[in-house]
């Protein structure tokens, strides 16, 4: 599978290091404008860093778009006329729908909307992905690239805002508690690394409970919370303390900024 990457800043780096530890690109195109913090894949022979979008769009047959909002629009249309029907066009850019990719375009054929995170890196990415109806193919394929990297699941592209927060904001989101949690530990007598390793693997090791059983995370909860407890009591204070509240106030502001996103300069 020949790949290209258009705008490798630090979702796009993530993805090409997925890629290139899963082997599934026989050849992979980054682009940037300032190549220079790309130098690190240049030791992989079939990666070519360039500047030259039009290069990287000619020998691939997937392009993934991790541009920002407000250059996507002059991509594709300095570009429009390199995309052949061969390509599959993966848009990963915040707040761009497929019909506004039609609209610059003039058409939709080969346009697929996708949503990793930056863990897609180390093939832990949960990534949403939606198409147009009637585009099997090229639903197909991208399903078959990203879930090398990861988890994905297909959704409406309606609902690609809201997995937009959930997903890749997410990542920030789960960083900020497992940070919170390092610092209570520290607080609580452990050096700075062990406490980190202490919240990562408690964090790791929840999700994968969660994973394994189907279980709602109350059923987990209540597993660990007995009468006048300690744990039940450090849970009622984080929720006194608006715990449920702040992360669910936080997403709907970061959903609800989506909306003008791609018109900021």
């Amino acid at each position: 599978m020949k790949i290209a990457i258009i705008g490798a800043g630090n979702l796009g780096i993530s993805i090409a290091k997925g890629i290139l530890k899963n082997s599934i690109a026989s050849s992979l195109y980054l682009t940037k404008r300032h190549v220079d913090s790309l130098e690190a894949f240049n030791v992989e022979e079939f990666v070519v860093i360039t500047k030259d979008n039009k290069l990287a769009i000619e020998n691939s047959d997937v392009v993934i778009f991790a541009v920002q909002p407000n250059h996507l629009e002059a991509i594709f249309i300095e570009n429009k006329p390199f995309f052949k029907d061969k390509h599959i066009l993966i848009s990963t850019v915040t707040g761009f729908s497929i019909q506004n990719i039609t609209e610059i375009l003039g058409s939709s054929n080969g346009v697929v909307r996708a949503m990793p995170n930056t863990a897609i890196a180390v093939g832990k990415s949960m990534t949403c992905i939606s198409t147009m109806d009637g585009e099997h193919t090229k639903l197909k394929s991208a399903v078959k690239i990203f879930s090398v990297l990861g988890q994905v699941l297909v959704i409406p592209e309606h609902l690609m805002q809201a997995a937009t927060v959930v997903c890749a904001s997410g990542i920030a989101f789960w960083m900020r508690m497992i940070r919170a949690s390092t610092q209570a530990a520290i607080q609580l007598g452990f050096d700075a690394k062990e406490a980190q390793q202490l919240a990562m693997y408690t964090a790791e090791g929840a999700a994968h409970l969660l994973i394994a059983t189907g279980n709602h995370p109350e059923e987990e909860i209540d597993k660990v919370t007995t009468p006048k407890g300690c744990t039940i009591e450090g849970l009622n204070e984080m929720e006194h303390q608006g715990l449920s509240s702040s992360v669910i106030k936080g997403m709907m502001a970061s959903y609800h900024k989506i909306d003008g996103i791609k018109d900021m300069p």
